[in-house]
């Protein structure tokens, strides 16, 4: 039987969340604590999916699209165009536009319903004004093979590990001060260069240094954030922050609060992308000294954020025992 695309509307409300439930506990059988389904996800996410669907003032554009076959509802896409954040210059190549991990296929549905899906929504997104292609899968899922069939390179990669513990004191650790915010400013900039060489999509702004160093000055007030600096005889070598996960990563069914996030991630061991140092220790220890103020708030798992093309973070990583969990993938 044909499959068919359309936008959901607001009379499709239970099939939308009874989808985004069915997804969420598909996705917790990969790993119980990153993707924990919360004790009651139906009241948790009627609500907001129903306000976002009656909302007609959105800020960006955001779209819940039906597959149906007959006159039964078997998959569901969730678009965004994405906010670009402002230390890069990814409005230089046009707004990208996001296939969310929430874009999910039931089981009895016929072959062919991720491939419609997946059109639908870059359809959706290209009609928005997206130049960019971005779909977002946690690691072995379908829809992995069908972005990798459809052109999409892996871009963006989200390791994760769980049985967090909170970390020994190290002289070479310490958290960061307004002091540091220069030396985080100018490691920020030699992230943000690698990050260039390494995919264009990271094209830095002419007004990075100027934005991160308020933002940095922002976090040092947050009291969710946990900064730290890693310096070894008064050499300034790295910095990292945790921080908690959000939905923007992990869809909303998920019980995210016990899950962090370390983002902002860079030590001069990592330097060479291609190759990580045999001595790699204070990379590892800065690593640690983020996971332990994560553990120390009682998070059970995180995940860090690493370019899929960054080889030598990668590998630290691995080593300390972080797995890809979900990728952001660039459509080529």
């Amino acid at each position: 039987m044909p499959i068919s695309v359309r936008p959901a509307r607001v009379s499709d409300i239970d099939n939308v969340v009874d989808l985004c439930i069915a997804d969420a506990e598909r996705r917790q059988t990969i790993d119980p604590l990153l993707w924990k389904v919360g004790p009651t996800p139906r009241e948790k996410i009627y609500p907001a999916i129903r306000t976002f669907m009656e909302s007609e003032n959105r800020t960006f554009h955001q779209a819940l699209l039906l597959a149906e076959s007959g006159e039964m509802v078997v998959g569901l896409a969730h678009t965004m165009i994405l906010p670009v954040p402002p230390i890069y210059a990814g409005g230089s190549f046009g707004p990208p536009g996001l296939i969310l991990e929430d874009c999910y296929v039931a089981d009895e549905a016929p072959a062919g319903a991720y491939q419609a899906l997946i059109e639908a929504a870059e359809t959706d997104l290209v009609q928005a004004g997206a130049e960019t292609l971005l779909g977002q899968s946690a690691a072995g899922r379908a829809l992995e093979r069908e972005y990798d069939k459809r052109g999409y390179e892996p871009l963006t990669l989200y390791l994760a590990r769980s049985g967090l513990r909170q970390a020994e004191e190290r002289a070479n650790i310490r958290g960061a001060a307004e002091g540091d915010i220069d030396d985080i400013v100018s490691a920020s900039a030699e992230h943000r260069h690698i990050l260039d060489t390494l995919n264009r999509f990271w094209k830095p702004s002419s007004d990075a240094d100027a934005r991160f160093a308020t933002w940095m000055r922002k976090c040092l007030t947050l009291a969710d954030h946990d900064m730290f600096v890693c310096d070894s005889d008064g050499v300034f070598q790295g910095y990292a922050i945790s921080q908690p996960a959000t939905h923007m990563h992990i869809p909303l069914p998920h019980d995210i609060s016990a899950v962090g996030k370390i983002d902002d991630y860079y030590h001069v061991d990592t330097a060479d992308p291609a190759v990580l140092p045999d001595d790699a220790g204070g990379g590892a220890d800065l690593l640690r000294a983020a996971e332990g103020a994560l553990a120390a708030r009682g998070n059970e798992a995180a995940f860090v954020v690493c370019p899929a093309a960054w080889t030598s973070k990668i590998a630290l990583l691995e080593m300390a025992g972080y797995r890809k969990a979900f990728t952001w993938f660039k459509k080529s």
